[in-house]
């Protein structure tokens, strides 16, 4: 039998993006308030439709400069799941590929074209979102805290030159624990691969200086930097 697209129902495809940065020493997620139906005036993250001659991560590019202005050189980026139940947008049938998306320090946003405007809000305290994003954050901030333990990713909120002691910072907001400095600038100078010397020192956290590091090569954290009680 000849295939037949009108057998099928027609459905949308979206990109969401969880864009995660550390501003004034708390985790915080890019959210836009929605200036359209469905569910205009609420928060939501920040995404759209993906065009026809788009690939995904273009769409998510695309979102992302038009609600921060950045590019793929000034974050890391990568897929985070598919969510397609049917229900999850009153509009039509649509299934949404999420986007994780982290920077140290993003600028101020601003709000994209369906978008009344656009903020930072402390994951801690963000509130209920529009459509399912509540499970996308959720499962974005669970994939951010996961990695830090086994690979390189805390490097992706620090500056290009960064101190161990900045770096563990990440991992304390990140987490949400405290960790013990001496305990952890051991475990994070003997990794493998995680972080080479830059030769430099910098006094900007106060006090003696202290050594600055880059990001190593490594693609994997063995032996891992284990969560505390996770």
């Amino acid at each position: 039998m000849a295939y037949d697209p009108g057998a099928f129902e027609p459905f949308a495809v979206t990109v969401d993006l969880v864009v995660l940065t550390i501003r004034d020493d708390e985790l915080c997620v890019l959210t836009v308030e929605r200036g359209e139906e469905p569910y205009a005036g609420r928060r939501a993250l920040p995404g759209g439709f993906v065009l026809h001659d788009e690939d995904l991560e273009t769409a998510a590019l695309r979102e992302l400069a038009e609600e921060t202005g950045l590019g793929a050189a000034d974050v890391h980026l990568e897929q985070l799941r598919t969510y397609g139940a049917p229900a999850r947008d009153p509009r039509m049938r649509v299934v949404s590929v999420a986007h994780l998306a982290l920077a140290p320090d993003l600028p101020t946003p601003r709000a994209g074209t369906d978008a009344a405007a656009a903020s930072w809000a402390p994951v801690a305290s963000v509130g209920s979102l529009a459509f399912d994003h509540d499970d996308v954050l959720r499962d974005g901030l669970e994939r951010a805290r996961a990695k830090l333990e086994y690979s390189p990713l805390a490097t992706a909120f620090c500056p290009p030159e960064f101190t161990v002691g900045e770096l563990r910072r990440v991992y304390e907001i990140v987490w949400g624990v405290s960790l013990d400095p001496r305990n952890f600038h051991r475990k994070a100078t003997a990794t493998p691969g995680f972080l080479v010397a830059s030769g430099e020192r910098t006094n900007r956290q106060g006090g003696r200086p202290a050594e600055l590091f880059r990001r190593g090569e490594a693609s994997a954290l063995q032996p891992p930097l284990t969560r505390p009680g996770a």
